[in-house]
């Protein structure tokens, strides 16, 4: 509180305890000149009883009438207190002038606090609206081609060919969706009250290395080299949490990276840090999507012409979820058409 809020609130003290002196010494002159005049001489006590009274009902009178006469200055709290309404009711854009009350800071505190709020609720009714738009779009996205392609298999007239690449569509959008609906329940699993942790000590570069090695399919099929530089490395950490993170990573630099080209995945540790990069040769990433590409469902391709092959826009949001578990940190360092670069840091060890 500011030196001049306590004046304030201190000259409102003295005026209060001067007016009910007054106040209390007119209702002693009223008695004093009533009772005479009805020929009542009440016990000393039951005297001081009736000025109480008599004092506390004057009181209450003269706060009506100030608190009336005052009523414009007091409606000073009244767009406060339809911002606050108008928020209960789930409209977020409101906003108080806090420039009508320079003169008393508390209230300018108040009226910025409301609008911080809002601000924040706004933005947050935004995420989960765009959020909304974005699950119904990938979801409705398969079930429109798994319905039209369902459609054109009741054609008598097909070809075995057409009739075979229909049902491999059907195939294929099946388990997009499936796979849509599966991060989906991750994201909310992790980002549950108390998400399923449970950490312990492993070799981290012998998961990474077994990853990489599983997917040899798809690098080998587009002619990728990959480069694995992995110094020993134990880490105590949910194994099953950060096998989807690198899972997730190698699968994006496998689909990004044209045939021909290189990926690099590094492991190495620095005093209590473990460092993880994995860089690709793609086509690299916009400064502009760069700062959204961890968001749930952003990609970096807005015009959503995404083939079933396409991902949901869902594993680096589940990425940086569980290296936050991790109390590590995911970072993307990219430009168009120079490739790709996550880089990771995770503490040597976890505490369970």
């Amino acid at each position: 509180m500011s030196r001049r809020d306590k004046f304030r609130v201190l000259g409102s003290i003295l005026f209060v305890i001067v007016v009910m002196s007054v106040i209390f010494t007119i209702s002693f002159l009223i008695t004093n000149f009533a009772f005479p005049r009805l020929d009542y001489y009440p016990t000393p006590l039951l005297g001081y009883m009736i000025n109480i009274v008599l004092g506390l009902v004057l009181c209450f009178t003269t706060i009506v009438i100030i608190t009336r006469f005052f009523q414009p200055r007091n409606n000073a709290f009244i767009p406060l207190i339809e911002a606050i309404q108008r928020m209960a009711k789930g409209d977020f854009t409101v906003r108080v002038d806090d420039a009508v009350f320079r003169d008393n800071d508390i209230m300018s505190q108040l009226a910025q606090s409301i609008n911080t709020t809002a601000a924040e609720l706004n933005k947050l009714e935004q995420m989960r609206q765009e959020f909304i738009s974005n699950v119904s779009h990938e979801l409705q996205s398969p079930l429109t081609s798994i319905r039209g392609f369902a459609r054109a298999l009741q054609n008598e007239g097909i070809t075995p060919e057409d009739h075979q690449h229909y049902l491999a569509i059907i195939e294929t959008e099946s388990i997009r969706l499936s796979r849509i609906t599966e991060n989906l329940l991750k994201l909310a699993a992790l980002e549950a009250e108390n998400p399923k942790f449970e950490p312990k000590p492993y070799a981290l570069d012998k998961q990474i290395r077994d990853l990489i090695l599983a997917s040899e399919p798809q690098w080998m099929e587009k002619e990728i080299e990959v480069d694995a530089a992995l110094q020993p490395a134990s880490i105590t950490a949910d194994e099953d949490l950060l096998s989807q993170v690198w899972t997730n990573l190698i699968s994006n630099s496998i689909k990004f990276t044209p045939a021909g080209g290189k990926i690099s995945i590094a492991l190495k540790q620095e005093a209590a840090n473990l460092t993880i990069t994995v860089q690709d040769t793609g086509m690299g990433i916009s400064e502009a999507a760069q700062a959204r590409i961890f968001e749930r469902f952003y990609k970096s391709d807005l015009s959503r012409n995404r083939c079933a092959t396409s991902g949901s826009g869902l594993g680096l949001s589940i990425a940086k979820k569980i290296i936050d578990m991790h109390h590590g940190t995911i970072a993307v360092a990219s430009a168009p058409d120079c490739g790709t670069c996550f880089t990771i840091s995770l503490p040597a060890a976890q505490a369970s």
